[in-house]
């Protein structure tokens, strides 16, 4: 909603008040103002101008040459090229030295060989969009009428000296979709009086009902319908004001009866629609649910098929209007209209709505009906657009109306209290307070020891309930003067839990570490929902599934981030080292619904590392994306408790593929995808791992201890053991670490060996083993003891043989 600061002056005393003050109140008050917009700005020395005389450009067939006066004197020549300047008009002038939009600068000019001091302006050239420029005017210079005063302001005139507000509305605050609704609000937080619209107006002796009939057969869709006829108009320009205020709120002008109808759309909140009398083809309307096909031409000359579901106005036999929506063509008012049928009406917002939508046809008009009017304005704002229409339109107002009415509104009582209220919000406002804010609100109140019965206005239909009214005075009272305040009950301020807090880390170490977080569905194809599960499961399949593609709950999450590395590597993007942290869905026959599971996966592929100037690359590998995971292990505190073991999973590479444990329990893989998983999905070589973060977090993790700084020296020994060929390395460690004991500070595996020098069957394991104690300096003797140990232990367990 659009509101204009002087407009609104009309109707509520804000003289006082700059319009991005009152912008502020209205926001802290619970409607946002999303900005403030001065519609001159930057514009200067734009005035009116009288063209006193208009020849053709001697040297140009497109120019023509004005001599203008502009109020200060001697009458200036200025060139223009538009096609509708002519002698006698009154425009609008920049004169030399002013300034439009873009800051564009006037200055003294030759063109063509004549001097030019100053510019005529179009609208568009004064900043007004071209879809607010009535048509007339829309490819040439806009025109005043022959009462302005020359040498004046023409942006005066224009209403551009003017501020507009704009206000986003949430679907529950349609009362403030008009000027009057605003205006209440303002009213309320200001404390102050809101003033009404004069709609006195001289009646002939005729009566409306000779006119016409109406007949309402779909009293559900419309309760109420005001006709009133007004005759001897003559279709002409709205006055200039009323041209402004439009354009201002976003409308086009078009006429002065049309730009009334739209005038009191926008000052009521009630949309009205105004027929030509003379072509509505008899002295009836009925209105009625449209026939199944049958057609109407709107007044966009879109010829549309109507349902069933449709309400339409009809003339007893065609349709004349798409109710609440959009008018027929048969009907329009044309330049020689004299006699106007003039609609009010309340139509029910879910049948508008329908129309609107299954006909593509968004309207001022309809958004109101959908949020819903204030059905004590229907009338009210027909009776302002007749007394309008015969000032402005010369119309004569034919006596009474004819309406049809079976609308039963009463206005809602809601009841509260001072204690219920204090104790929502936790404030401490008194009785005195409440009653004074419901006043300023203009409602109507009774109170009774501290209890309040609230009459709320039906323009106001978003209060039905107790908790309404706690929220109007909340906002009212002023959201910033409830003092903040913990429960009672909370003895601390809330903190991350502990597994929250591990989460944060983990994404914070795993963005720290290169990867970029995604969130992908969690819907996927049937076909793929238990590729690369940690756990079998029922793959949950939607009952009305958007696609076959998103058709089921996902079982893994690393699909999804395969098809994210597709997508950056088909467009050469470099992020090609992804992670998510997200749910799967465990189903099983036995519960209703799935078990839902937090994991955490990550891909890797193409470079790791690229220096271009010292010419070193490293592509991903396995052992990149495990170091990655040692290194978030290793700050969860637990990766003490974690080991690898060999393992096969369906679409990994078997020979590189680990299954990852933590206190012997499997919890997770890491692995290559499968060469022929790589022709698959026209990847290169990648590799992925999925973790189970509920076990991961769970993990009992001991408290930080520290050491002090070794202070005497370690000792290393290097070790090459000949062993069977498909013996793992992590359990040679492991015995290694055992049978070390407490001097066996660290184990280190720095060389695998595979080839000619040695069996086939076989491999040569090389080991870095550091020796250290914390008291004295080691001798020989004493590693010695340990280290022939340790030599022993993996001959007896794999009999491994020392490589010379």
């Amino acid at each position: 909603m659009l509101v204009s600061y002087n407009w609104l002056k009309d109707y509520v005393n804000i003289d006082d008040i700059s319009a991005e003050d009152l912008a502020e109140k209205i926001t802290r008050s619970g409607i946002e103002v999303e900005g403030v917009e001065l519609l001159n700005e930057g514009i200067q020395g734009v005035v009116v101008g009288h063209v006193l005389e208009r020849e053709q450009h001697p040297n140009a067939d497109k120019l023509n040459k004005c001599l203008v006066d502009v109020g200060n004197g001697e009458p200036v020549q200025i060139i223009c090229g538009a096609k509708n300047v002519d002698k006698g008009q009154k425009v609008a002038v920049a004169t030399v030295g002013a300034v439009l939009p873009g800051n564009f600068k006037i200055k003294r000019a030759k063109l063509r060989g004549e001097e030019s001091n100053g510019m005529i302006c179009s609208l568009q050239e004064l900043g007004i969009g071209s879809k607010l420029v009535a048509k007339e005017f829309a490819e040439g210079i806009f025109v005043f009428p022959n009462d302005v005063e020359v040498g004046t302001d023409a942006l005066a005139y224009l209403n551009r000296n003017d501020k507009v507000m704009e206000l986003g509305l949430t679907p529950n605050r349609s009362d403030a979709l008009s000027m009057l609704g605003v205006a209440y609000e303002v009213g309320a937080i200001l404390g102050r009086e809101v003033k009404w619209p004069e709609t006195a107006y001289n009646e002939n002796g005729e009566q409306a009902s000779d006119y016409i009939s109406v007949k309402v057969d779909a009293e559900g869709d419309n309760p109420l319908y005001v006709a009133k006829i007004v005759k001897n108009v003559k279709i002409g320009p709205s006055p200039l004001w009323m041209q402004g205020r439009l354009m201002a709120a976003g409308i086009r002008p078009h006429n002065n009866v049309v730009d009334i109808t739209n005038y009191i759309l926008l000052e009521y909140g009630q949309p009205l629609h105004a027929f030509d009398y003379d072509r509505l083809g008899s002295k009836e309307v009925l209105v009625r649910r449209a026939k199944k096909d049958e057609q109407i031409i709107t007044l966009d000359d879109a010829e549309r098929t109507l349902t069933e579901d449709h309400l339409v106005i009809t003339n007893g036999k065609e349709p004349i209007a798409l109710a609440g929506v959009m008018g027929g063509a048969n009907s329009e008012v044309q330049s020689d209209t004299t006699t106007i049928l003039l609609e009010s009406a309340f139509f029910n917002g879910v049948t508008v709505r329908k129309a609107s939508k299954d006909h593509g046809l968004r309207s001022e008009a309809s958004a109101r009906f959908e949020k819903g009017i204030d059905p004590n304005r229907t009338r009210e704002a027909a009776e302002r657009a007749v007394a309008l229409m015969a000032e402005y339109a010369g119309g004569e107002v034919v006596s009474g109306s004819v309406e049809v009415n079976t609308l039963k509104v009463e206005p809602a009582v809601v009841e509260t209290t001072v204690e219920k209220i204090n104790s929502v919000l936790g404030t401490s406002v008194t009785a005195a307070e409440v009653k004074d804010i419901f006043n300023r609100l203009q409602f109507e109140v009774t109170e009774d020891n501290g209890s309040f019965t609230v009459t709320v206005p039906t323009r106001r239909g978003d209060i039905t309930i107790e908790e309404d009214l706690v929220e109007e005075v909340a906002r009212l009272y002023g959201y910033d003067n409830i003092p903040t305040t913990l429960p009672v009950s909370a003895a601390t301020p809330g903190v991350l839990t502990p597994y929250q807090a591990k989460r944060r880390k983990v994404r914070r170490y795993l963005e720290g570490a290169g990867l970029i977080q995604n969130i992908t569905y969690s819907l996927t194809s049937e076909a793929r929902a238990k590729q690369f599960a940690l756990e079998d499961g029922k793959a949950i399949r939607l009952a009305m599934p958007m696609s076959e593609e998103r058709s089921t709950l996902r079982l893994s999450l690393v699909p999804h981030l395969l098809e994210a590395l597709q997508h950056n590597i088909a467009r050469s993007l470099p992020a090609n080292a992804v992670y998510e942290v997200g749910s799967v869905f465990i189903g099983s026959d036995d519960a209703i619904l799935p078990a839902e599971k937090e994991r955490l996966a990550g891909a890797l592929t193409g470079l790791w590392e690229q220096h271009p100037w010292q010419g070193e690359k490293k592509a991903v590998d396995f052992f990149v994306a495990k170091g990655i995971l040692e290194g978030m292990f290793a700050m969860l505190g637990v990766s003490e408790e974690i080991s690898y073991t060999r393992a096969e999973k369906d679409g990994l590479h078997p020979g590189r593929t680990a299954e990852i444990l933590l206190n012997g329990e499997s919890v997770g893989f890491i692995g290559q995808l499968h060469p022929e998983k790589l022709n698959e999905l026209d990847l290169p070589e990648t590799y992925v791992f999925e973790l189970s973060l509920t076990d991961l977090f769970g993990a009992n993790v001991e408290e930080i201890k520290y050491e002090a700084i070794p202070r005497f020296p370690s000792i290393w020994r290097d070790i090459a053991l000949v062993v069977d060929r498909n013996t793992p390395a992590g359990e040679i460690a492991a015995v290694i670490k055992e049978t070390g004991g407490a001097l066996l500070t660290d184990v280190q595996v720095f060389d695998v060996y595979e080839g000619d020098k040695i069996d086939a069957s076989k491999k040569s394991v090389a080991f870095a083993l550091r020796y250290y104690h914390p008291e004295h300096t080691l001798t020989d003797e004493e590693v010695t003891k340990v280290h022939t140990k340790v030599l022993k232990a993996v001959e007896e367990k794999f009999e491994a043989v020392l490589r010379s």
